[in-house]
């Protein structure tokens, strides 16, 4: 940690949450008095519109600080235009930075003399969108200058040509748009990266426009969120140059306990001002006796991405399981699940370990001619995973079960498979042909209720845990279980559900999984898993 008051005036700016724009200034240099401009606009202009400082005027944290002077301090030796074109705000939840972006606004519209400025916010719902703005709105009706400059609408304000407005978040009709600043709130909600690129190349006629991002950590990495993280967090190591980008992110590292109060100052720059650290003491307890909340904690309020919305199988875990070279002789079983014809279909097979664990492998097949469409919508490489060999990619535009079955069947002479287990509500024409051509009693119907399910999906975990659970690093099934909650009874008995907050996630891999691990520990002949006689152990 660098000591602030050891440093001059034009340093302090300098300092971002682990990035210092001096070492990659180019041939930018820093205007104080640009930077002081813009800070000061907020202490002599703006007043707070909620919570304990409402009417106070608006001081800003040091943190604050040294993100406004560098946004603004920092200008091109060849035109003094801004040196930085898009910022990316990845703060925890209360520390102020929805209030922030509201001056930043302001700043922009009534202070920059853009001329005929347009600034926008954005989000994936408008009523997420307004929240900057109106409380941008307030601040101008609480301060008479302002409201004698400007003209304030329900979703606009006014300065001369100048504008700052709300956004929806239907993409195809901004294109039209000639934007000078875009503040764009919780990217990491954005279901899609088409608003963010459409309103990012809005941006190409100006001099030096401004893109910026403000989120919390979110879950799903195959997001534009995450890829804009990602970027940022290079940007901010060295590892990529661009010195029109401003990373600004404070966080927990994976290795950190959320519990301790060291993480909690080390992500809330806001603590003790915006953020109490009792509240986080409470939630901090909260996250540890629960562990369906812990998940949630750790991305609002320690900015940790996580890989699920609701902790159930730990991905730590599951990256860490031992690779293994080939199932050999040993007994395999099988799950197979099916999905709908348009879906994505599979194939999961495990046998035993000498240790007790088991070695999982995963075989995905998809209609070749979904595959652009899903990979929009399921928002995943879909057709990386195709030419890596990965997924299957079957003609025409639903499931050629003909495919799969004759694809079973090669894997069947290949490996000693002794049973399949397949969802008897979900029985095709595939099941029937598979019936009559493997060995008798190889194929075994099995329910997805949780007399069924319970167990073997109990056991899963327990393997994860017990670090017993090695599989293919098959990324396709990674995905699968990252996209996994867990649905419980109220006897205690669960299963494997999908995520209700990543709707267009697929969890039939860790299904399949389930239905294999079943048949693996099935000890009789009859078809019946051991668990249906002997009852639910719980782990």
């Amino acid at each position: 940690m660098i000591n602030r008051d050891t440093l001059p005036d034009e340093r302090i700016h300098n300092l971002i949450a682990g990035y210092d724009p001096e070492a990659t200034k180019g041939e930018c240099y820093f205007d104080q008095d640009a930077a002081d401009r813009a800070i000061g606009f907020f202490r002599d202009c703006l007043t707070h519109v909620k919570g304990e400082k409402a009417g106070q005027p608006y001081e800003l944290d040091n943190w604050q600080e040294d993100i406004v002077g560098a946004m603004f301090g920092w200008k091109r030796k060849d035109d003094n235009t801004r040196r930085f074109r898009t910022a990316f705000l990845s703060v925890p939840r209360k520390n102020g930075k929805s209030t922030l972006c509201s001056g930043l606004a302001l700043f922009l519209l009534i202070s920059e003399n853009e001329p005929g400025a347009e600034i926008y916010s954005a989000a994936a719902e408008r009523e997420q969108a307004s929240i900057v703005f109106d409380i941008a709105s307030q601040m101008v009706a609480a301060e008479p200058v302002l409201r004698a400059c400007t003209q304030t609408f329900r979703k606009s304000i006014v300065k001369g040509n100048s504008s700052y407005k709300v956004l929806s978040a239907d993409a195809f009709t901004k294109h039209g748009l000639n934007a000078s600043a875009i503040i764009f709130d919780e990217l990491h909600a954005q279901p899609n990266r088409d608003l963010w690129d459409v309103l990012q190349t809005s941006t190409g006629a100006r001099k030096q426009p401004l893109t910026i991002a403000i989120t919390t950590a979110g879950y799903d990495r195959n997001s534009i969120c995450y890829e804009v993280h990602d970027y940022a967090c290079k940007v901010r190591d060295g590892i990529i140059e661009d010195e029109t980008f401003l990373p600004v992110i404070y966080g927990c590292d994976e290795k950190d306990d959320f519990k301790c109060k060291k993480s909690w100052e080390k992500s809330n720059p806001g603590l003790g001002h915006s953020i109490r650290l009792d509240y986080l003491e409470i939630e901090a307890k909260k996250a540890a006796e629960l562990p369906s909340y812990e998940n949630t904690f750790r991305r609002l309020h320690l900015n940790q991405w996580t890989e699920q919305a609701v902790r159930w199988i730990p991905m730590d875990r599951w990256d860490e399981a031992e690779p293994f070279a080939a199932f050999g002789d040993r007994p395999v079983y099988a799950g197979l699940d099916l999905a709908s014809t348009t879906d994505i279909a599979a194939f999961v097979m495990v046998a035993q370990d000498d240790d007790g664990g088991f070695d999982v492998m995963s075989r995905f097949w998809i209609p070749a001619e979904n595959a652009h469409r899903r990979e929009r919508t399921d928002r995943v490489p879909y057709k990386v995973w195709i030419r890596e060999g990965l997924v299957t990619a079957t003609p025409g535009d639903v499931i050629d079960f003909d495919q799969i079955r004759e694809d079973i069947l090669k894997i069947c002479e290949e490996v000693n498979v002794k049973s399949i287990a397949v969802d008897r509500w979900n029985s095709t024409q595939i099941v029937t042909q598979l019936q009559g051509e493997l060995p008798p009693g190889t194929i075994a119907m099995f329910g997805q209720g949780y007399r069924s399910m319970s167990a073997p999906s109990k056991f899963l975990i327990s393997l994860v845990l017990g670090r017993k659970l090695h599989h293919d690093n098959n990324p396709v099934m990674r995905w699968m279980a990252s996209n996994c909650a867990v649905q419980t009874d109220p006897a205690g008995n669960i299963k494997p559900t999908k995520d209700e907050k990543k709707s267009t996630g697929k969890i039939d891999g860790i299904v399949a999984l389930v239905m294999a691990l079943a048949r693996a520990t099935a000890d009789n002949d009859d078809g019946e898993s051991v668990y249906e006689d002997r009852g639910i152990i719980t782990l």
